[in-house]
């Protein structure tokens, strides 16, 4: 019988997972300037950014038509919608501040330029005077969210775990902030 030939190994077998400790080292010290971004990070840092300070400004926006919304809801049912205008407008703010400190992580400077903000919003600042108005603005705003941040997870894919999961997390709080204005709105018809 003739020898057999032992297989070659598959191309994920011939390279390493995980690069050897002398090699990280090397690397982190090179590039140390560069922060967190390492060579394994596979996204258009510069893209990223910019989709963040969008983020950004629609949050900022949202907070924005938040506060309006709240100081301006007037009539019998408007005490737990206003309430619920005010918690949205905190949770908004966290969101603007986590998206901010990674704008900062990755080099950028977060854009909150007030002359602009309206420019680079995603979401549109619209204050109606009809309590039901207001929450149907807030739904809209919050479905134009759900479905830019959706686009943007899946944008970023494995490029940049760290922001996607920052995407993700805010997400699913958008999701709950448009359901919140779905039942009020049911309610207060």
């Amino acid at each position: 019988m003739p020898p057999q030939k032992k297989p070659s190994a598959s191309p994920a077998e011939a390279t390493p997972f995980l690069s050897d400790v002398k090699t990280l080292r090397a690397k982190a010290r090179k590039e140390i300037d560069k922060g967190p971004v390492t060579a394994a990070y596979g996204a258009d840092v510069k893209r990223v950014i910019e989709v963040l300070n969008t983020s950004l400004a629609t949050e900022l926006v949202c907070v924005l038509r938040y506060k309006a919304h709240y100081f301006g809801a007037k009539g019998l049912n408007a005490e737990p919608v206003a309430a619920e205008f005010l918690e949205h407008a905190g949770e908004e703010q966290v969101h603007a501040d986590r998206l901010a400190e990674r704008i900062n992580q990755l080099g950028g400077t977060p854009d909150m330029d007030p002359n602009t903000l309206m420019a680079r919003a995603q979401t549109e600042y619209n204050t109606p005077e009809d309590l039901v108005e207001m929450i149907k603005e807030d739904l809209i705003a919050e479905r134009v969210v759900i479905q830019a941040y959706t686009e943007a997870i899946a944008w970023l894919g494995h490029k940049d775990p760290t922001t996607r999961r920052i995407f993700e997390e805010i997400l699913a709080e958008e999701e709950e902030h448009a359901d919140d204005m779905l039942t009020l709105l049911q309610r207060n018809k």
